[in-house]
């Protein structure tokens, strides 16, 4: 039935929501607060058309028992008393409400479409397939950060250091650096550090983003570090809560992929983070020299493309299987001219490697080695991501 079909659509799409590959890229593409708004809605999608099967095997239920009755065509008055008009308007009555609250839910739901950019598009059905990708495989194998060990370490040595008596307070650290370099892996990793997260006592990370609401960041804030929403929560009610949450405790403060130039809204919030102990730092990333300018309190650090070397080492370990790589030397060779063309960005490095993975036709890499697309000015993650897009199957 097509509410089945649906509700296993709406069941995949929860599980994908919360596979490895995309937990990983939540923070990274600044799609935290987005994913988890549509996993709220897929779960209510899912919730009412269960509630529609529910009624609808009821109804069908229904029905086979009246034509198993009619069959028999009893005269007994158990039978006439099922077909008493007053018993077949009840449960008419009943279904009719059930579906009527099953439809104001269903529009509820798609009066919201607009909020993920989604249009009304019939199904074809006929391209679903049979099993998963092999690109939704781990990311554990190739998400460490190559090639940044040494940031790492500068970072960390720049927030350890104890409070003295003048430094800022908070301590505020922008990573800087153009899109698809690893800022946000290099942040977290650098949060998740054991002499990091044994050196304060609260850790919190935000996904920032474009949108630069006072009273947004305050709630994300707060969830990172309690896991409520204080959705019903005025701005008042909010700035006290997090003022509870920051008071005597040194904490560490991620705010993650930040677009906002206006100065105002900055100063709004600094005096509010200023609640915590001493010592207390604020890593903040940004492809915008603009904004570390304003929000930071110590020179930025700025994230550098990756090594040649450490480019190739990434491509291979997201292009190749384990023990292919020796196999397989013509391909590396193709691969090192494929890499010298991403110009040393990491995400247009993995691109290209997860879409060349598993694959071992030497025409299919010399296919993406010979693209046109390289030939595009800019830096070398818009022609990886159209070389993505054109290896995408017709209906996609």
């Amino acid at each position: 039935m097509a509410e089945a079909f649906a509700a296993e659509i709406a069941k995949s799409l929860l599980g994908k929501l919360g596979s490895f590959a995309v937990q990983e890229f939540r923070l990274a593409w600044g799609l935290q607060d987005d994913l988890e708004r549509l996993e709220e809605r897929l779960k209510a999608i899912n919730a009412v058309l269960s509630d529609a099967e529910d009624v609808l095997d009821e109804i069908e239920c229904e029905t086979l028992q009246r034509q198993v009755v009619k069959t028999k065509r009893s005269t007994s008055r158990k039978v006439q008393h099922f077909f008493t008009s007053s018993n077949m308007i009840a449960f008419r009555l009943r279904m009719g409400h059930n579906i009527k609250k099953i439809i104001e839910r269903l529009a509820e739901i798609s009066s919201l479409k607009s909020d993920f950019n989604l249009s009304e598009q019939p199904i074809d059905c006929s391209h679903v397939l049979d099993e998963e990708t092999e690109m939704n495989r781990s990311f554990d194998s190739f998400s460490g950060l190559i090639g940044r060990d040494e940031d790492k370490e500068r970072i960390i040595n720049l927030l350890i250091p104890p409070f003295k008596v003048g430094d800022a307070h908070p301590l505020v650290l922008p990573i800087v650096g153009m899109g698809g370099l690893g800022k946000t892996s290099l942040a977290k990793s650098v949060c998740d550090a054991e002499n990091v997260k044994s050196h304060f006592q609260l850790k919190m990370e935000v996904c920032v983003s474009d949108d630069f609401s006072l009273k947004q960041v305050i709630q994300k804030i707060i969830k990172s570090a309690t896991g409520e929403r204080c959705a019903d929560l005025d701005e008042g009610e909010l700035q006290n809560k997090l003022e509870e949450i920051l008071n005597g405790r040194k904490y560490l403060l991620l705010l993650d992929d930040v677009w906002n130039e206006d100065a105002q809204k900055w100063l709004l919030l600094k005096p509010l983070l200023s609640k915590g102990a001493g010592g207390s730092k604020i890593i903040v990333t940004t492809r915008s020299q603009r904004v570390a300018e304003i929000m930071g309190t110590v020179p930025a650090y700025n994230l550098c493309l990756l090594g040649q070397e450490d480019c190739l080492l990434l491509f291979c370990k997201c292009a190749f299987k384990e023990g292919e790589m020796e196999l397989n030397p013509n391909l590396v060779g193709i691969g090192k001219e494929i890499v010298a063309k991403c110009k040393q960005v990491p995400l247009a490095v993995i691109n290209m490697g997860t879409q060349l993975y598993g694959k071992t036709d030497e025409k299919e890499w010399e296919l993406v080695r010979d693209s046109e697309k390289w030939e595009e000015e800019g830096d070398g993650i818009l022609p990886a991501l159209k070389i993505s897009y054109q290896r995408l199957p017709t209906h996609l």
